[in-house]
């Protein structure tokens, strides 16, 4: 009964987000007709010429009638065609998701192992060399933003050192399937997952340093010094265990941004994943592939917190009880 009401009110929640992405991108300033046409060449053309273009996009219809469109075609699997590249929305986000979920999945995978390796011991360590140390590099390294950690990265490794390409997921020459290949993803691959791994592994340390030091001022820790358990017994089986929920929520959450990539950091390295295909429909205020992108990421995003909401029952038996009592 609690798992049916939970997924009854994420689908309100996924029909608002639907509501929304049809409607910001219309709240926008500007008008389409001139990024479909080009700013100088709209200039010759006659109102009846802007409105075929118009209508060609189904642009000149009424909102209702747009949003009744919309919503059919993401049942249908239809997400219209884009602006910029004249190819279905579905076809294009097929092919630039692999290259984001490769990219944000190595980068979280890499960020959450060294922020819960080195926020356990943090705790553990709380108030020593390798507490404080962390603590300083995260808090210096959080306040730093993304796209000037891409640049001091590109003017090392690129234009310095001349070690690593400095933009986009693949050499030409390289043919796909081939060792070159793979090769030449994995280097380009190296610089953006830096980045992001620099950038995103503070918020895990914090979160399961903080998690960790309320764990182990519980009285069960007390308990088990007194029952005179190995240190490393009580840190990594019994405090792990009962901090484990906001590492958990932490990671899902970041699981679910994983699909909408890092727009700056896709940008700075011209790497063709969804991040970097919303900064290029912004530009050209394609809305079919801008609201294609939002979609995929607003979906991702809901259902990794319905698998969390559902999670926490199987980590945690006291959510189970009180589910059960509620």
């Amino acid at each position: 009964m609690v798992y049916i009401k939970t997924i009854y009110q994420y689908l309100i929640v996924l029909f608002c987000i639907l509501a929304l992405n049809f409607a910001l991108p219309r709240l926008a300033p500007g008008n389409p007709a001139t990024y479909l046409i080009g700013g100088l060449d709209i200039q010759f053309m006659s109102e009846e010429q802007i409105q075929g273009v118009l209508r060609e996009f189904k642009l000149d219809l009424p909102l209702p009638v747009q949003f009744k469109n919309y919503i059919l075609g993401i049942f249908r699997g239809d997400l219209g065609l884009s602006v910029i590249y004249g190819r279905p929305v579905w076809t294009m986000l097929k092919s630039r998701l692999p290259w984001t979920l490769l990219l944000m999945g190595v980068s979280l995978a890499i960020s959450a192992s060294l922020g819960v390796i080195i926020g356990v011991i943090g705790a553990w360590k709380r108030g020593g060399a390798r507490d404080v140390g962390p603590l300083f590099l995260v808090m210096v390294l959080g306040s730093v933003p993304p796209f000037w950690i891409a640049m001091l990265l590109i003017t090392l490794f690129s234009a310095t050192l001349n070690w690593l390409p400095s933009f986009g997921a693949y050499s030409i020459g390289a043919l796909p399937g081939t060792g070159k290949y793979t090769v030449e993803v994995i280097r380009h691959l190296v610089m953006p997952v830096m980045t992001l791994t620099i950038v995103k592994t503070g918020a895990m340390y914090l979160t399961t340093r903080s998690s960790m030091i309320i764990a182990m001022e519980d009285d069960y820790i007390l308990l088990a010094h007194a029952k005179g358990l190995r240190e490393k017994t009580i840190v990594f089986t019994h405090a792990l265990r009962n901090a484990i929920l906001p590492i958990y929520t932490h990671l899902m959450t970041g699981l679910g941004a994983m699909v909408g990539g890092a727009a700056v950091v896709e940008t700075v390295f011209s790497y063709p994943g969804i991040g970097n295909t919303i900064y290029e429909s912004v530009r050209a205020r394609d809305y079919n592939l801008l609201q294609g992108s939002f979609l995929v990421i607003s979906v991702s995003i809901l259902i990794c917190n319905l698998l969390a909401d559902l999670g926490y029952p199987l980590l945690d038996p006291r959510v189970r009880r009180q589910g059960v009592t509620s």
